[in-house]
């Protein structure tokens, strides 16, 4: 692990500053951006793809894109500034987004959030982090809809004449803004950044997997599930792509995990260990939600020495926050399974299941066999090719492997019982 002062050097300056609780995001040391003249519009999703890449694909990647020079250089882990609450704004799409859209003149209602949130940047007891994302009219994310992680609500339509009422009651007060009606939302949703004319990088990677998300969800039968949504920069652009994903951990708590040099063919891998057996994919990791660096930093060695080792490729575990579990002590929703004569907590095989919300899970029917096929032929593709990575693939435990220490205690205080009762009688008898 890189030294305190290495995290410094590859921290981003666009983070919130826990001293001044500020949820507005500055600009980046590091940014490739594009000129003025490069900045058009867009009437629809990734529509115009070569506009974020560059136009040249080929050239595009080797410069900004996955096999560019400093991809995969820098530690990852603790990258994440801490922070509690994440406020996303749907608001048109990626291709009309200028590289400031929080300071856009001609994006009012960003603009007047962002401005609001700043005024109030005393007053927010959490701290705070604005992100725009893709809205689109008509659609499950319309313009003006607003998205608050770790509470899991959407507010629809929120108006530049609502932003003040909206900043005092919902971020100040923590309470709900009454013209609108909170919505509960369920499932996993799952972002990434896109903004191409903030930094290029970010607009060759992300469109990338965010198709690739796309195709894995249709393939898979997860429309309804998981959300999948471009957003605006987040910070860190030299770990493009950048991905957020925020669901409910097996403890029943909503959780922010960051990811940086993901690519499309991480996707399946993210799908299947994150989403779908709460695992988290240590090599890839940033950080979380809720977790300072240091936090981050130690959580992350917790769990490599649970698994036994500091192989990153192996580093693994059930996405509980900062709550962690061994072998000899379970919590609930992780086991333990025995790989080439090691005991190491890499399977979840109780992750709760609800009619509301999308956690794939061993018995779950929506996730055939067949599919279950398909996501281990891409995962093989994927490892065969550059960077392959050794999966260590565990067995279900059996009964007894997966038996606690209270399923012993009370089966010796039935069978205590038992003996008791039958003595009883005995002595009854005998007087009779």
């Amino acid at each position: 692990m890189a030294s305190s002062s290495n995290n410094n050097n590859k921290r981003d300056s666009d983070f919130i500053n826990p001293n001044t609780s500020s949820p507005i995001t500055v600009s980046d040391a590091d940014s490739y951006l594009l000129d003025s003249s490069q900045i058009g519009s867009a009437s629809g999703s990734f529509q115009n793809e070569g506009f974020l890449s560059g136009g040249d694909g080929g050239a595009a990647d080797s410069e900004f894109g996955f096999s560019r020079p400093d991809f995969r250089q820098v530690e990852l882990v603790s990258s994440v500034d801490f922070y509690e609450r994440h406020v996303f704004l749907c608001y048109k799409n990626p291709q009309v987004w200028p590289p400031r859209i929080e300071a856009a003149e001609f994006d009012r209602l960003p603009r007047l959030l962002a401005a609001a949130l700043a005024a109030r940047k005393n007053d927010v007891k959490k701290q705070t982090r604005l992100t725009i994302c893709e809205g689109h009219d008509g659609t499950e994310t319309s313009n003006g809809d607003v998205l608050i992680f770790p509470d899991m609500i959407r507010y629809r339509r929120l108006t530049h004449f609502d932003v003040d009422t909206f900043v005092e009651e919902v971020l100040v007060k923590d309470g709900e803004w009454l013209p609108g009606n909170p919505e509960a939302l369920t499932g996993w949703y799952i972002f990434v950044c896109c903004h191409g004319s903030r930094d290029r990088r970010c607009g060759v990677c992300g469109p990338a997997i965010v198709s690739r998300l796309r195709e894995e969800m249709e393939s898979n039968g997860l429309h309804g599930k998981v959300s999948v949504s471009p957003c605006s920069h987040i910070g860190g652009h030299k770990f493009a792509g950048n991905v957020i994903i925020f669901g409910l951990n097996t403890n029943k708590k909503v959780s922010g995990h960051w990811y940086g040099y993901v690519t499309p063919d991480d996707v399946p891998l993210l799908l299947e260990r994150h989403v779908a057996k709460g695992e988290i994919m240590d090599w890839l990791w940033r950080g979380q939600m809720g977790l300072s660096e240091d936090e981050q930093k130690a959580s992350q060695e917790h769990r490599l020495s649970v698994n036994g080792g500091t192989d990153m490729e192996r580093g693994t575990k059930s996405s509980n926050d900062v709550g962690t579990s061994t072998c000899g002590s379970q919590l609930e929703g992780t086991d333990c399974c025995r790989a080439n004569g090691n005991i190491s907590c890499c399977q979840n095989i109780q992750l709760p299941v609800d009619a509301d919300n999308f956690i794939l899970h061993q018995e779950n029917t929506e996730f055939t066999s067949e599919k279950k096929k398909s996501f281990r032929r891409q995962i093989s593709r994927s490892n065969s090719g550059k960077g392959a990575r050794t999966r260590k693939v565990c067995s279900m435990p059996t009964w007894y492997e997966s038996w606690e220490r209270e399923d012993t205690y009370a089966v010796l205080a039935v069978i205590g019982a038992v003996v008791s009762v039958a003595y009883a009688y005995n002595c009854y008898r005998q007087l009779k």
